[in-house]
């Protein structure tokens, strides 16, 4: 069984279902609204716990009742939470999502404690690091923490995949030279290589540029078209599997921790791993909400096994 440690935010999304964004200035109707689990962190570490992985979660929660409902869901998901800790006169992390009828959705996050994560929290974990075969974050915890997680991983050989989001213009090169596998969206890697994706031809340039920072593999998810893979061996788009989406909420991150969990050590399966990750994302995306939407490796094989 492969062992997964993420370190990320978590937080109580709260979104508002309309049937499309607003424009500036106007007043509109919410059909719906509606409360789960989230954050990028705890969103990728239970899909790699329904994916089959045993999993770790570093992170803080607030002092309040949606801390202890954070950590109740990732429990309840399989989700190791030895290392979620409560960060007191703090609140927990909250998103406010607006989902339109067509599936699409935008995001503002409170950070809440997630920014109280410390680089002591991570070196408390020390000896996990080398017990594990691969270590993932985002942008939505501090950067400095990021960056001694990653040190860690490397000083014992496991592979370490950054999902750069949040998108931020300039990636320290200390993380970078840490980082195995980098994996924005489209609209992250506009923003890192200031070049817009609009075909093949911009995603294998976005690729070489996101290369050309000092990461040997990319992977840029491409929403329905399917996710670009880009390394010393293979350089190809994998296809998306065609659904009807009805919550694109959590996709790219159910993604990411079936990626994370289907890899082997030499990333010689790079491809096959994302044709997984693709099939497990596009289960998500026919469901609502973010954690509730990520399916179990069954849902996801007996799916591969529909397709072939």
């Amino acid at each position: 069984m492969k062992k997964i440690v993420v370190i990320g935010s978590s937080n109580v999304d709260t979104t508002l279902h309309v049937k499309d964004f607003p424009k500036p200035g106007e007043t509109i109707n919410a059909t719906e609204i509606t409360s789960a689990g989230g954050g990028k962190g705890a969103n990728q570490a239970i899909a790699a716990a329904k994916s089959g992985a045993e999993t770790y979660f570093i992170n803080r929660v607030g002092e309040d009742s949606e801390g202890g409902y954070i950590t109740h869901q990732l429990k309840s998901y399989g989700v190791d939470t030895t290392y979620v800790q409560t960060t007191m006169g703090s609140k927990t992390g909250h998103a406010y999502i607006t989902l339109k009828e067509a599936g699409q959705n935008d995001i503002i996050i409170d950070h809440g404690a997630n920014y109280e994560l410390t680089v002591e929290d991570i070196q408390a974990a020390s000896d996990l690091f080398k017990d594990v075969d691969c270590v993932i974050a985002q942008f939505e915890t501090p950067l400095e923490v990021t960056i001694e997680a990653f040190k860690l991983a490397k000083k014992s050989g496991k592979i370490t995949i950054l999902n750069p989001a949040p998108a931020i213009d300039k990636i320290p090169k200390e993380l970078l030279q840490y980082t195995d596998i980098i994996t924005p969206n489209e609209t992250e890697s506009d923003k890192i290589t200031g070049i817009q994706i609009k075909d093949n031809s911009t995603l294998a340039t976005n690729a070489e540029k996101l290369h050309l920072l000092g990461v040997k593999n990319v992977v840029i998810t491409y929403g329905d078209k399917g996710a670009y893979i880009s390394s010393a061996d293979i350089e190809t788009l994998v296809p998306a599997y065609k659904v009807e989406a009805t919550d694109t909420t959590g996709a790219g991150d159910t993604f990411i921790g079936y990626l994370a969990s289907n890899l082997k050590p030499d990333l010689s399966n790079f491809e096959a791993a994302a044709k997984i990750a693709n099939r497990a994302s596009s289960i998500a995306v026919q469901r609502l909400g973010a954690q509730p939407s990520i399916p179990t490796a069954k849902e996801v094989e007996e799916a591969m096994e529909d397709n072939e």
